[in-house]
Order: structure tokens, then sequence, then C-alpha cells
């Protein structure tokens, strides 16, 4: 498999990748190629496509709209060199008619021509400047994937896709919050500032320590859960929207650009265009 941690966190977007395509690293990316922008990942088939990037314009927080494949072609031009959505992802979810089927290293098999991937920018991007200024990260400094949950907020539905916003949730000192606010207004392709900090009961969270995805992270003392809008909304939207097939990132397992994480325009216009 893959080398340690800090060697893996030496490494550029394309190395990460290549490692990933080979099978060698399996395991989620928070803290992997700082500078450079993750993005959730949804693939579906074209007939739900312009439904589900109605969504995501409706829903801009949770959903940041960073890149989209042309139907059939696997590669994502727009935001790297040698981009291929079918293997460039550490790990993949399958749905089927809404329910989870299966969690998989590889989507060659399923993917047609007929699919369409969406890129939507990911909270992993603006971790690197919360670091930078010196406020601490609770799962990556313990190599775990983020807490997220299921809110009370609604998000805007388009065509078939609707439900609940996700958030992800980081314990930040007190002293810090507002620090962590303004850090993370400065990227709006990555969720932009927190949708709430504070009481979790607020936004419907009932147990904070029991996250729906990802791993339980502890609020110390003198510390205040932040939560941001999460890229698992989609998730949420995919299971009541039904389909017939879907594929998304597995939670924490995100796809690395070539982006760079403070671009204003989150494309890169491909060479022979």
């Amino acid at each position: 498999m893959a080398d340690g941690p800090a060697q893996l966190a030496q490494m550029s977007a394309a190395q990460l990748r290549r490692l990933i395509r080979a099978g060698a690293h399996r395991g989620q990316t928070s803290g992997l190629a700082d500078g450079f922008l993750q993005a959730n990942v949804v693939i579906l088939p074209e007939e739900f496509a312009l439904d589900f990037m109605r969504f995501c314009q409706r829903n801009p927080r949770p959903c940041p709209l960073v890149g989209v494949s042309d139907t059939g072609d696997p590669m994502m031009r727009t935001l790297g060199e040698d981009i291929d959505i079918r293997t460039d992802l550490p790990a993949y979810n399958i749905y089927r008619d809404g329910r989870l089927a299966d969690s998989v290293t590889d989507i060659r098999a399923l993917w047609n021509d007929r699919m369409v991937a969406f890129a939507l920018g990911c909270s992993f991007t603006f971790e690197r400047a919360l670091r930078a200024a010196g406020i601490a990260l609770w799962h990556t400094d313990h190599g775990t994937t983020v807490p997220m949950f299921r809110t009370a907020l609604p998000t805007v539905p388009a065509g078939p896709f609707r439900g609940p916003m996700v958030v992800s949730m980081r314990a930040i000192d007190a002293a810090r919050v507002d620090d962590a606010i303004a850090i993370t207004r400065r990227f709006p392709h990555a969720h932009g500032a927190p949708v709430h900090a504070g009481d979790p009961a607020a936004i419907g969270i009932s147990d904070i320590t029991r996250p729906d995805w990802g791993d339980p992270a502890p609020v110390g003392a003198g510390q205040i859960p932040v939560f941001w809008a999460c890229g698992v909304t989609p998730q949420v939207a995919l299971e009541a929207a039904r389909l017939p097939l879907c594929i998304t990132h597995r939670p924490g397992h995100m796809l690395i650009t070539d982006i760079p994480e403070d671009a204003e325009t989150p494309v890169r216009v491909p060479p022979d265009s």
C-alpha cells in the first residue's frame, strides 16, 4: 500500500492520483495535496443531469459546483491533467433505487456512454488555511474522517432531488471561532463560511457524539462545535430521488484536482480548447 502520512502529505496532486489509480492508497484524503481543490463527486445518467445541475445551482453552499464532464467522457478535463473519474478516487459508493448497495474502489465496469460526472467543492480545501492560522483540527491530527450529520435545514428541491442539508463539524476553540468564520468565508467554492456555530439541537442534531457519516470527534472544554455545509448533501438528495443507478465518492475519499484552492474560477481551460 501507500507510504505513510508524512510521505503522502509531500506528494503533488498528480502523484497522489497516480497512487490512487494504482490502488496504492484507499484511505481518506484530508490533509493531502495542500493548496489544491478537493472535490466531492456525483455520477448519474444523462437524463437526470439537468435537474441535478439545477439542484446544485439552487443550493450553492452544500453543492458548490466546480466541474462537469461531457456525457460519456470519464476525463475531468477542466479540473486537471489526466483525471479519470472512474479510477482516481480512493473509494466510491454505489446507489441503486436510492439505497446504498456497495462501496468499491474502481467504477470502470459501471461507467457507460450515458454517464455525467459532477465535481463539487469540498471543505477539506479550507482546512489547510485553518491549520496555517494555528486552528487545530482533531480529525486531521488523529487521521480520522470529519464527522458529518443530517440536519433539519432544508434544501431547495429540483426535479426529483430534495432533502435536508448535511453538515460537517469541527470543534473550534471559542476564542478562534470568529477567525475560522473569516478564513473559510474566503473559499466559496469549498462551502464558504459555517452555516451554524453552537448548540447542535438548533439545526436538528440530537447527538453530536454519533455522526451519520465519518468518525466521532470530541468537543473539548472551551470549544464550540462549528458546522459547515457538506458535500454529502447530494447523497441524501440522491437517496430521495431513487435513481436506478448513481455513484458518489465515499465520504472523506475525495477527488484531488489541479485547481489552486484560491482560484477565483475553479476551472482549468484544456490545452486543445
